[in-house]
C-alpha cells in the first residue's frame, strides 16, 4: 500500500485519483482549496466513489510515499506550497500537466530525480454538481525507469492504462499536437463538434501540422501522417465533448494558453519553426483572457 496525495481535483485529477481507487490498494489524501463534498467519477466500468483525506491546508499534510499533481501549468507555485508538509525524504512526484516543460515547472521545489513526468490522455468533463464524466479509460505515458516502472505499478489493478515509453519526448509532443486544435473549441465556445464546421478541419490540421514540425525540432519522432490520425481521431470523438481548455472558459477560469498553444510558439521561435495559426490562437485567447 501507498501513501499518495493527489493535488488539484479538476477532471484529470479526479480520474487520476478514481483510478487509484478502484486498485483497492492505497491511502488517498485530496488536498484541495475548499472542503471537497465527496468525489465520483463515472468510468466505463461504474461509477467510483473516491474515499480519502480531504486536506484543505497544507498545515495538515504529512509525508507520503507520492505526490500526485494534477493542477493547472501555470498553478506550480501555489501547488508547491503543499510540499513542505507533503515530502519526505523518498517521496516522489508525479506531474500530470499538459504541455512539454513538466520539470522545468517544479525544479525550484523538487529534485529532478525525485520527479516524474507523466503524458495522459482522457476524455473527461467535471460536471456542475462535482462529479467527473470520464468518457474513456485513461491512457497515461511515462519514461522507462525505475521511477516510471513504480508509478505505473500504483495503477496494476485498474482501468488506467500505463506505457512506458524510451522516448518520452516524442510522447509529449504528441499529445501536444493533440491539445493544439483544441484551441478552436475555446476560441469558439463550441464542444467537440466545432471540427465539422465548414472550413474548421484545414485550419486544425494546419495547427497540428505546426506543432509536429516544431516537435520534430525538438527531437521528437513524429511521423507525417499522425496530425493527419490526430484529426480523425477528432472527427471520431464525442460531438459533445468539452475538453479542459474550453472548460475553463466557460467557467471563467484561467486557461493554459501558455501551456499548449503558447508553447508551440515559443518553442517555434526558438528552433526557427513558422508558427502563424497557434500564434493566433494563442493571442485570441489571451484577448479573450484579458478582456
Amino acid at each position: 500500500m501507498a501513501k499518495i496525495a493527489v493535488i488539484g481535483l479538476g477532471a484529470i485529477g479526479s480520474v487520476t485519483a478514481a483510478a487509484l481507487e478502484q486498485t483497492g490498494q492505497h491511502q488517498l489524501f485530496l488536498c484541495t482549496r475548499r472542503p471537497l463534498a465527496g468525489l465520483q467519477v463515472e468510468t466505463p466500468a461504474g461509477v467510483i466513489t473516491v474515499q480519502g483525506s480531504n486536506l484543505t491546508e497544507p498545515s495538515q499534510a504529512a509525508p507520503v510515499d507520492w505526490v500526485v499533481i494534477a493542477t493547472k501549468a501555470y498553478d506550480a507555485e501555489s501547488t508547491a506550497t503543499w510540499f513542505a508538509g507533503l515530502c519526505g525524504a523518498q517521496t516522489r512526484g508525479a506531474v500530470l500537466q499538459n504541455g512539454v516543460e513538466h520539470r522545468e515547472r517544479f525544479s525550484p521545489w523538487l529534485a529532478a530525480e525525485r520527479l516524474l513526468p507523466v503524458i495522459i490522455d482522457c476524455p473527461a468533463e467535471k460536471r456542475s454538481d462535482g462529479s467527473v464524466l470520464q468518457r474513456a479509460w485513461a491512457r497515461m505515458a511515462v519514461e522507462q525507469t525505475p521511477l516510471g516502472q513504480q508509478f505505473a505499478s500504483l495503477f496494476h489493478g485498474s482501468g488506467a492504462i500505463t506505457e512506458l515509453t524510451s522516448d518520452f519526448t516524442t510522447a509529449a509532443w504528441k499529445k501536444l499536437c493533440l491539445n493544439a486544435q483544441g484551441a478552436l473549441s475555446a476560441i469558439t465556445k463550441l464542444p467537440n463538434r466545432v471540427i465539422a464546421v465548414p472550413g474548421m478541419e484545414a485550419i486544425a490540421l494546419d495547427m497540428v501540422q505546426e506543432c509536429a514540425a516544431v516537435g520534430r525540432a525538438a527531437g521528437a519522432a513524429i511521423e507525417e501522417e499522425f496530425p493527419a490520425q490526430v484529426i480523425a481521431g477528432a472527427k471520431a470523438a464525442a460531438p459533445e465533448g468539452v475538453n479542459s481548455m474550453l472548460a475553463d472558459r466557460l467557467a471563467g477560469r484561467q486557461m493554459e494558453i501558455d501551456a499548449r498553444n503558447g508553447a508551440i510558439v515559443r518553442f517555434g521561435q526558438r528552433l526557427g519553426v513558422p508558427t502563424p495559426l497557434n500564434a493566433m490562437a494563442a493571442a485570441l485567447l489571451q484577448a479573450v483572457q484579458n478582456a
